[in-house]
């Protein structure tokens, strides 16, 4: 069915200005773009009223944990209130292809949830899951730490040659169905436990393939962002692949400095950064020694539960979270718990480790493990950091022009960041319109463009004719988040209509229960190409 939108105006993903018009979608893609007022409907067309509002192409979060959770109506309301029509997931190392996706289901439960349907088949058959099942689209990486989990179970040790071997060819396996890159989180397991070179050689299929290698750097970011950038380069020189760090999460000279030194070095980068200072992870990554989580989870449960070795934890391992880069010997007082699995733990939502300590009458250490031991380690905290950054150094980082819209979104919790359901509608509400420091054009470059052009997403990410009709109304006069640290629930507002695929999914703010998502395949389709009918 034609939908007609009158008297829009247009934010092209270009970079031109915007400019009021009549926009036609059919079959899919974006017909007819004709000036304001000139295009009277046809016979069978729906038409909605654009006056005051912005049509900018859909907007793609470059760092999304939404993997198994993109089927369900309320995190999709959250997304697409926001304007996202597609999620890139695989991150941070670990998701649930290749394998069965056990591995992901027990270590990241905390963060990507448990998938309803995938149960193996790998790359292709996690993308072709999302196929007409959900509102939005849904790309994915490929997952190092869950390779490497397939090929050397919990080794921590360096991989052999034939290892190497057989990790490589999984990467390759998920390229060639369709992933978008390779990544990979070097502070969690056993992502940890991988040496450069054995990085290195992950990417070469990369870089045949033209995809990217997409990391959450090793050691902590903020001041220790430096060290983490270096091994990225030295891998980025010796694959020749392009690389994107996740989650930058740095002061504003540290961040553009290095990623100066980067491109002076040769290396092709981006990187994505979310409106907010303070993070969000599970609670073993900074609580528990590496050695300890790369265990199966009887085996930490036991020594969790175990006098003796809560003792040497107590005495050897807890001091040393005072080095950790962004939190420092205040710990306990840094983190929140947004997600515990236990029931009978449920009363600490929303409270830090140090009030939820003093509450149960216990110190932060004793309650840390034991709110891991009774969630069977299903627990996610919201991280501060000792040094927030303002808005106005937010808003530095993110006009890079190698900067692309993430939110590193976690919907698993009951008192999540907020990040998951304002992050978007807080880019235009905060950067454009409060702030001045992003055009409407430039917005639509981070929130959509780039990641379309750096990830290989088709003839998305610019209002063209021909092109596939992933489009979002956006009222610049209203769009904001409403989510907070305090309450991370709200719903961004201002974003009330929403077409993928031409197919409208959200109508007047509500879900419309259309479901013309789909996984996305890394494509070779590029800007300046002739549009075609239809996508790789």
């Amino acid at each position: 069915m034609p939908h007609l939108i009158r008297n829009v105006t247009v934010v092209d993903g270009d970079g031109a200005g915007a400019a009021p018009a009549d926009v036609v979608l059919e079959g899919g893609l974006i017909a007819r773009i004709d000036p304001a007022g000139s295009v009277a409907p046809s016979s069978g067309d729906t038409m909605l009223d654009g006056t005051g509002r912005l049509l900018m192409p859909g907007f793609v979060d470059a760092h999304s944990h939404a993997d198994a959770l993109l089927f369900d109506p309320d995190v999709q309301l959250a997304l697409l209130r926001q304007g996202v029509t597609t999620v890139i997931g695989g991150q941070d190392g670990v998701s649930f292809a290749p394998g069965d996706g056990r591995y992901a289901s027990e270590y990241f439960a905390a963060i990507n949830g448990r998938h309803p349907t995938y149960r193996g088949g790998g790359v292709a058959a996690l993308l072709a899951g999302y196929d007409g099942t959900t509102a939005l689209n849904a790309g994915t990486l490929v997952p190092a730490g869950t390779v490497r989990h397939e090929v050397m179970d919990r080794s921590t040790d360096a991989a052999t040659s034939a290892e190497l071997a057989a990790m490589t060819s999984l990467v390759a396996e998920g390229l060639a169905a369709g992933a978008l890159g390779l990544s990979t989180g070097l502070d969690y397991v056993p992502g940890i436990f991988a040496e450069t070179d054995e990085l290195a050689r992950l990417t070469e299929p990369v870089a045949a393939a033209g995809g990217v290698y997409v990391s959450h750097l090793r050691g902590g970011y903020e001041a220790n962002s430096a060290a983490g950038i270096a091994e990225m380069q030295a891998i980025a020189l010796q694959s020749r692949v392009a690389v994107h760090v996740s989650h930058f999460h740095a002061e504003p000279g540290i961040v553009h400095g290095l990623l100066d030194g980067l491109a002076a070095a040769g290396v092709d980068a981006t990187f994505d950064a979310y409106p907010y200072t303070r993070g969000c992870s599970i609670l073993t990554m900074p609580i528990l020694p590496a050695s300890l989580s790369v265990q199966p989870v009887a085996d930490v449960l036991e020594a969790l539960t175990d006098p003796a070795e809560r003792e040497v934890l107590f005495r050897y391992w807890f001091p040393s979270i005072a080095d950790y880069p962004s939190l420092g010997a205040e710990w306990p007082s840094m983190l929140t718990l947004a997600h515990i699995a236990a029931p009978e733990f449920a009363w600490a939502h929303g409270l830090t480790l140090d009030e939820a300590a003093r509450r149960g009458a216990t110190d932060p250490a004793s309650f840390a493990l034991d709110v891991l031991a009774a969630s069977r380690l299903e627990v996610n905290v919201v991280m501060a950091v000792r040094n927030e950054r303002s808005p106005a150094e937010l808003a530095s980082i993110l006009a890079h022009a190698g900067a692309l819209g993430g939110s590193d979104g976690i919907f698993v919790g009951a008192h999540p960041h907020p990040r998951a359901r304002g992050t978007f509608a807080r880019y235009l509400g905060n950067l454009v319109r409060e702030r001045g420091a992003l055009t409407w054009p430039e917005a639509a470059a981070l929130c959509s463009t780039r990641a379309v052009d750096r990830f290989g997403l088709g003839r998305r990410g610019r209002i063209r004719p021909g092109w596939i009709a992933d489009v979002v109304l956006v009222d610049p006069d209203r769009v904001a988040d409403t989510a907070s640290y305090e309450a991370p629930l709200g719903l961004s507002k201002g974003i009330d209509d929403v077409f993928v695929a031409g197919v409208p999914v959200l109508a007047g703010g509500a879900l419309t229960g259309a479901t013309p998502g789909r996984g996305i395949r890394r494509s070779a389709a590029r800007p300046l190409q002739p549009a075609q009918s239809e996508e790789a």
